[in-house]
């Protein structure tokens, strides 16, 4: 039995997808079942809930062999540690107590570099890391950098003021991934029975792009004039705060930018094996301009 939560989210409902095509059992755990298409559940166990709760992961880890694991984003959250470590820790006790022999989980890039202790999110990712292989169960950290389905949340502003923003230089170059590929790596390693230990998975997509090449590929295949602007730090911290985040994830949201300047990205040679095969242009043909133009 394999076990997948956050089955409803961008990479989950992804590895859920891949993993019935292959025919294995699968169980979710899901807040909020009906969610799921209706194909998916009549086709695998369901465990209402979340996954931060004891009683919940309990339940959906008993007789599993592997998990997928994802903490959810918390906008509103008032310590982004506790986000992470804490929403994890009731899952790490029940890997053992269940007997859970294999975990992969959403991580971030960025470990062993400098800026890695003071780089918000990715910071406490990491932190989430550690304690999930301090459990002994054999894990693999899929060591993520930005995803490019992240620019769908500003899919309004591209298509109405032609404009993305962030408080990140736009001239820096660094890896992107796309959820699709996440996905097929997460749900091949927990198909594959063989692997143990505990090792980290960077997924770097087949590229590097700075903000202002994102800009030249969208206009291109929107064929219309995109531009990135770089707002300052409490200018884009202010709109963060106006979206709904809290002060806490506006703060860490804004030191995983200034972490990511200054080489966060970086720690991690490309090589074939890492290198995933979604390329930026690709991704905004399939996923953006349908969302744009629609």
């Amino acid at each position: 039995m394999i076990v997948i939560t956050a089955p409803t989210g961008q990479i989950g409902r992804r590895v859920v997808d891949r993993l019935l095509a292959a025919g294995a059992p699968v169980r979710v755990v899901a807040r909020d079942p009906a969610r799921l298409p209706a194909e998916v559940r009549e086709r695998v166990e369901v465990v209402a809930g979340s996954h931060r709760d004891r009683e919940v992961v309990a339940k959906a880890f008993a007789g599993a062999e592997a998990v997928f694991w994802l903490v959810p984003p918390d906008p509103r959250a008032a310590d982004v540690t506790a986000a992470y470590v804490g929403f994890s820790r009731a899952a790490c006790a029940a890997f053992t107590e269940q007997g859970v022999r294999r975990v992969v989980g959403v991580s971030s890039l960025g470990r062993g570099t400098p800026v890695a202790a003071k780089a918000g999110h990715v910071t406490a990712a990491l932190a989430m890391d550690d304690l999930i292989a301090a459990t002994g169960v054999h894990y693999r950290a899929l060591a993520l950098p930005s995803f490019m389905d992240n620019m769908l949340r500003q899919a309004g502003s591209i298509r109405d003021r032609g404009v993305f923003v962030s408080c990140g230089a736009g001239d820096l170059r660094a890896p992107l991934c796309a959820t699709r590929d996440t996905a097929a790596v997460a749900a091949d390693l927990l198909l594959d029975r063989a692997w143990t230990g505990v090792q980290e998975v960077p997924l770097l997509g087949p590229e590097d792009l700075s903000p202002e090449d994102m800009a030249q590929i969208m206009s291109e295949v929107l064929r219309r004039p995109v531009r990135h602007r770089r707002l300052p730090v409490e200018e884009f911290r202010a709109g963060l705060l106006r979206s709904g985040m809290s002060e806490a994830v506006s703060r860490a949201m804004v030191e995983m930018y200034l972490a990511k300047d200054a080489g966060l990205d970086h720690g991690v040679t490309r090589t074939p094996r890492n290198s995933t095969p979604t390329g930026f242009r690709r991704w905004c043909e399939e996923e953006l301009r349908p969302v744009v133009s629609g």
